[in-house]
């Protein structure tokens, strides 16, 4: 599929309505049936869908409506994954006072979220996301972008020593089979003709920017990093160059989001700093994109790009979690800057982050988010008129 210069699109979630959250609980109390679940999903989708292609985006996703986060998601599909809301984790962490401390600390509704925890042997029970893909595809002609947790972001969350331990004695175990599952969902996807297949690995920054207490923070609360931080990032890189091996070039476009986490509206306690220490990950991961975070000054400084080997960018140029919208010309302007690294063929548009990583907690209403959407759509357009 042909795309214009400066294409548009977005990271991959959107807030849900309340139809979905109520559909979501009434199935998970069995209230409610899966197929009466997927019809009310269904709905959602297309109303995701004519959000993003009337402000004009270039790449479309389905807005997660089916998922009550990025990450959680993925207990139904695979086999012997049990779901944890982060209170329940508790039980599985040495320090539960700090813990508890942290989670107040980092603005987390310990109620609202929850985590996948492997207590056997995983494998795919059924896809992941490729049947999200195909009904999305059904109902538009535009290239549709997947999100999938990364391996890294997996292998992480899911090995809960308590309950992991006699099926994988160590997460590196556990991590064997998370590539397995990520490869053949990747085979799926580019059979089914995915333009896009983007992996969020948004703990990469935890690792860097908390060092050792990065098994403290919410992302991962009950999991343990390796002290240091280059052998955490050495070891994630080698997690996603397995999954990606051999499929690159094959038609589907292959990216790796990474941000400061998507968990508040408080930018205060959101982490910061620049990219300068995941440029050993950025300048050798095999894919085709980076889509990073830069719409917040905490992103630190831009030129951090020209270390990352040439790739493309999903420039992050709107902020998910404010309210003010962008204006047009202010985003012309930014991507005026990324092209003094970047020729403008590898210079993709896109929000910091989703609009709705939470199901029961998104970080701004529709109506702001399709605003967001079309300035940058209006940017995209008249940067196309000046090249």
């Amino acid at each position: 599929m042909t795309l214009p210069k400066f294409p548009t699109t977005v990271i991959g979630s959107w807030p849900r309505s309340k139809e979905v959250q109520r559909a979501m609980r009434d199935k998970r109390a069995g209230r409610m049936s899966e197929e009466q679940f997927q019809a009310v999903a269904d709905q959602a989708v297309l109303q995701c869908l004519k959000w993003q292609e009337e402000a004009g985006i270039d790449i479309v996703s389905d807005g997660e409506q089916r998922r009550d986060n990025y990450i959680s998601f993925v207990a139904e599909h695979l086999e012997n994954v049990r779901m944890l809301s982060v209170s329940e984790l508790l039980d599985y962490v040495e320090d539960k006072s700090s813990f508890e401390e942290i989670l107040g600390t980092l603005d987390v509704p310990a109620f609202s979220m929850s985590n996948p925890a492997a207590e056997g042997k995983i494998s795919r029970k059924k896809p992941l996301v490729l049947n999200d893909y195909l009904f999305l595809k059904k109902h538009t002609d535009k290239a549709v972008k997947v999100a999938l947790p990364g391996p890294y972001l997996l292998t992480r969350s899911m090995w809960v020593e308590g309950l992991s331990k006699e099926a994988y004695p160590t997460k590196e175990d556990l991590a064997v089979d998370i590539i397995k599952v990520l490869r053949e969902e990747l085979e799926d996807l580019i059979a089914a003709g995915a333009e896009f297949v983007q992996f969020d690995e948004p703990v990469l920054t935890e690792v860097v920017f908390t060092k050792k207490n990065a098994n403290r923070t919410f992302m991962c609360g009950a999991l343990t990093a390796k002290a240091d931080a280059e052998e955490e990032i050495a070891f994630a890189l080698g997690l996603m160059n397995q999954v990606t091996e051999g499929m690159l070039g094959r038609g589907s476009r292959i990216g790796v989001h990474v941000c400061r986490g998507n968990w508040s509206t408080q930018d205060e306690i959101l982490l910061r700093g620049p990219y300068y220490p995941l440029i050993p990950y950025f300048k050798n991961v095999n894919v085709d994109q980076l889509a990073l975070e830069y719409a917040t000054p905490r992103a630190g400084e831009l030129d951090a790009i020209r270390e990352f080997g040439g790739k493309e960018i999903g420039f992050g140029i709107v902020n998910p979690r404010t309210e003010t919208v962008e204006a047009a010309e202010q985003i012309v302007a930014r991507v005026q800057e990324i092209r003094k690294y970047l020729p403008d063929e590898k210079i993709f548009l896109n929000p910091d982050c989703g609009f709705g990583t939470f199901a029961q907690r998104p970080m701004n209403s529709d109506q702001i988010a399709f605003e967001k959407l079309k300035v940058m759509a209006e940017a995209a357009r008249k940067l196309r008129e000046m090249v």
